[in-house]
C-alpha cells in the first residue's frame, strides 16, 4: 500500500530541515526512517532530497510512503465488518461485541483484526494493522484503524494527549443521578490478572464524565435501570466498568464486575451493556474536524424498548 503526501512551502517555514518541517507534520521518527529508506521517500520539487537540506518558500516537498508486507499472524478470516467511514488514511469500524481487537492465544481467527486483513487481503493489498483506540471484546461501538504508518503515527499521537474524543452508552441498574464526576484512582486488584478497582492508595488517577439519558422504573428491580452517556477524561483498563461499580450502579451484564447483575426478563443482556456511541477527532492528515455516531446495538435496544414498555406499566 502507498500513500503520497505533498505541502507547498510558506514563508513561515522557509530556512527549516526537511526533517524539521516533516517532524512538526507528524512524521515519528519511526516513519522518518522508513522514508530515509525509501527511494524517493522525501522529494523537493521532484527530485530525491537529504533530510537535512533547508527549505525555501515556494518548495513542493513530497514524502511517498511504501508498505509492502502485511502484519505477520494475522490470518485473513471473513468476519462481518461494519465500515462506517474510509479514506486513504483510516477507517471508522463499528465492532460488534464478542470481538477482540487483537489475536491471542485463545483467539487466533475471530478478532476485529483478522477481519480487517481479510478485507484487504481481497482487494490484493498489503496491510498493516494498526488500531488506534481499543473496546474490551464485548464493548461494542466506533474505533479507529490507520491505513498507513504516517497516519498511524499521527493519530497514536492524538490519542496520547487525548485528543481523539469518545461519549459511550450504557445500562446501568439503578436510578443514576441527573449528571456527576466520578474522579477516583484505579488499580490492578490483587490476584487478579484482569479486574481492577478503586484504590486511593495505589491506582492511577481516573476521571468518569456522565450524564442520564432516560430513567426506567421496573418491578423486577430496586429504582430500576438508567440508561446514560459517559466521557472520559482518562482511559484506564476497564474504566467506565469501575466507576459505576464504585458509585453503585454497576452495568448491566458486566459478569466480571457485577456477577449478580439482574438476569432473565427485560434485563438478559449475555455481555456488559457498554457501546462507544459517538466519536470525535480531527483527520490526521487534513486536519478536518470529523464526527461519527453509531446507534445501540440491537441488545441494548431491546433492554431500552422492554425498560420503557415496563416502565409505562409500572407507573399506570
Amino acid at each position: 500500500m502507498t500513500r503520497t503526501l505533498k505541502w507547498r512551502i510558506e514563508t513561515p517555514d522557509e530556512g527549516k530541515k526537511i526533517e524539521e518541517f516533516l517532524r512538526e507534520h507528524g512524521c515519528s521518527h519511526h516513519v522518518l526512517t522508513h522514508l530515509k529508506r525509501t527511494e524517493n521517500g522525501i522529494c523537493r520539487n521532484g527530485q530525491w532530497a537529504y533530510a537535512n537540506q533547508r527549505l525555501c518558500s515556494g518548495d513542493l516537498v513530497q514524502i511517498h510512503i511504501t508498505e509492502q508486507e502485511s502484519s505477520e499472524k494475522i490470518v485473513p478470516t471473513p468476519l462481518p465488518l461494519d465500515i462506517v467511514f474510509e479514506d486513504e488514511d483510516l477507517m471508522v469500524i463499528n465492532k460488534c461485541s464478542d470481538t477482540p481487537i487483537h489475536p491471542s492465544i485463545h483467539n487466533y481467527d475471530n478478532t476485529l483484526a483478522n477481519a480487517v486483513m481479510y478485507y484487504f487481503s481481497q482487494q490484493n493489498l498489503p496491510f498493516v494493522y494498526r488500531c488506534i483506540n481499543r473496546l474490551d471484546r464485548d464493548t461494542s461501538g466506533l474505533l479507529i484503524v490507520a491505513k498507513n504508518m504516517m497516519s498511524g503515527a499521527i493519530l497514536s499521537q492524538m490519542s496520547s494527549a487525548r485528543r481523539i474524543h469518545r461519549e459511550y452508552l450504557t445500562i446501568v441498574e439503578g436510578r443514576l443521578p441527573e449528571y456527576g464526576t466520578v474522579d477516583a484512582p484505579i488499580a490492578r486488584l490483587d490476584g487478579s490478572a484482569i479486574m481492577r478497582c478503586v484504590d486511593f492508595e495505589r491506582g492511577d488517577r481516573a476521571v468518569t464524565h456522565y450524564r442520564r439519558i432516560a430513567w426506567y422504573p421496573l418491578p423486577s428491580a430496586e429504582c430500576g435501570i438508567s440508561l446514560a452517556a459517559v466521557k472520559l477524561e482518562t482511559g484506564r483498563t476497564h474504566q467506565i466498568r469501575v466507576h459505576m461499580k464504585h458509585i453503585g450502579h454497576p452495568m448491566l451484564g458486566d459478569f466480571l464486575y457485577n456477577p449478580d447483575s439482574l438476569s432473565g426478563g427485560i434485563t438478559n443482556m449475555k455481555r456488559q451493556a457498554l457501546h462507544s456511541h459517538k466519536l470525535s477527532f480531527s483527520h490526521p492528515v487534513t486536519g478536518e474536524e470529523m464526527s461519527f455516531t453509531c446507534d445501540l446495538p440491537e441488545d441494548m435496544k431491546l433492554v431500552i424498548g422492554a425498560g420503557e414498555k415496563a416502565a409505562a406499566e409500572t407507573l399506570k
